[in-house]
C-alpha cells in the first residue's frame, strides 16, 4: 500500500540527566531534504542520523527536532560563593563612598541578591552535554520509535490517497466510455453539416464521392488511438500504484501521458457533448495530479 509524504512522529527517552523528546515532521518534496533542527545532537551523530532518516523515509522535506528537559539535579546549578562575595564587597565599597550611605534593608538585600546572581561567573551556567555516549542507545531507540509512528501516520494517509486517486482513474475510464457512445452521433452530425453546406451551395454531390470525402474528413478526427493509449496509461497507473513501494515519481510521468491523450481527444472532439466529457476528465486528472504530489 502506498504512503503519503506527510507525516508526524514523536517519542521520548529518559536519560541520566533528564528527558529527551524526539519529533520528526515530513512534507512532500521531490527528494530527501533533511533539516536537523537542534543544537544538542553530537556532531559525530549528525551523519548517521541523516542516513537513517533518508533510508527510512526515502523522500520529502524532513524536519528533525530534539528537545531536552533537564532533571531537578541538573537544573540546580552550583553558586560560586567567592565570586558572589567579591561582587557584593565591591558594591558595598562603592556605596559607602556615595553621599547619604545607609545599609540596605531586607527588601533591598533581596533585590541586590537577585541582581548579583545574574552577574558573570556567579552561577555555573555551563551546560553539560545533554547526550553522552552512554545515552546514545536510548536516544537511537527513541528515534526509531518516532520513525515508526511517522510511518504509521504516512500509511494511514496513504490509504485515503489510494482510495481517492484510483477512484478518479476509474471515473476517467467511465467518462471515456461515455465518449464512445457519442461517436456515432458525432459522425452523423458531421455528415449532416456537410450536406447542409452543399445544399446551401445548391450542389448535389456524387454519393460515392461524398462518402469517400466524409471518411477522409472523419479520419482527421478519429480518436481510436487516443482511446487505446489512455486506457493503457490508466492500466499502467493501477499496476504501478499497486505494485511498487514508492510509486510517486513514476505516477507523475504516467499522469502527464494521460493528460496528453485527454487533450488530443478534446482537440479532435468536434462535438459539444464530447467536449463536456473532456472537461470533466481534465478536472479529475488535475485532482489526481495534486494528490499524487504527496504520494511517496
Amino acid at each position: 500500500m502506498i504512503q503519503s509524504m506527510t507525516g508526524y512522529g514523536k517519542a521520548e527517552a529518559q536519560l541520566q540527566g533528564g528527558k529527551l523528546t524526539v519529533e520528526i515532521r515530513t512534507l512532500n518534496s521531490k527528494s530527501a531534504d533533511i533539516n536537523i533542527k537542534t543544537s544538542i545532537l553530537p556532531k559525530e551523530k549528525d551523519i548517521p542520523v541523516r542516513k537513517k532518516l533518508a533510508e527510512r523515509l526515502q523522500r520529502g522535506t524532513i524536519d528533525f527536532f530534539l528537545t531536552y528537559e533537564a532533571g531537578a539535579a541538573e537544573a540546580a546549578r552550583p553558586i560560586n560563593a567567592e565570586a558572589l562575595k567579591a561582587y557584593y564587597n565591591q558594591l558595598m565599597a562603592v556605596r559607602r563612598e556615595l553621599p547619604g550611605f545607609t545599609a540596605p534593608g531586607d527588601e533591598a538585600n533581596s533585590e541586590l541578591l537577585a541582581s548579583l546572581l545574574r552577574l558573570p561567573d556567579v552561577v555555573d551556567t555551563k551546560k553539560a552535554d545533554a547526550i553522552g555516549e552512554e545515552d546514545w542507545p536510548a536516544v537511537e531507540a527513541a528515534i526509531d520509535e518516532a520513525l515508526d509512528h511517522l510511518q504509521a501516520f504516512r500509511s494511514q494517509e496513504g490509504v485515503a490517497l489510494y482510495k481517492d486517486v484510483t477512484g478518479r482513474v476509474q471515473t476517467i475510464l467511465g467518462l471515456y466510455d461515455e465518449v464512445e457512445k457519442l461517436e456515432g452521433e458525432r459522425i452523423e452530425g458531421v455528415k449532416a453539416r456537410l450536406l447542409k453546406n452543399l445544399e446551401e451551395l445548391s450542389q448535389k454531390p456524387d454519393p460515392a464521392r461524398f462518402e469517400q470525402e466524409l471518411i477522409f474528413y472523419l479520419e482527421k478526427y478519429d480518436i481510436n488511438e487516443e482511446k487505446v493509449r489512455l486506457r493503457q496509461h490508466c492500466r499502467y497507473f493501477m499496476e504501478t500504484i499497486d505494485g511498487e513501494p514508492y510509486p510517486g515519481k513514476k505516477l507523475g510521468f504516467i499522469i502527464q501521458e494521460m493528460g496528453r491523450e485527454i487533450n488530443t481527444t478534446g482537440s479532435k472532439a468536434n462535438h459539444a457533448g464530447i467536449q463536456r466529457l473532456v472537461v470533466r476528465m481534465k478536472d479529475e486528472l488535475e485532482k489526481i495530479r495534486e494528490q499524487s504530489m504527496n504520494i511517496l
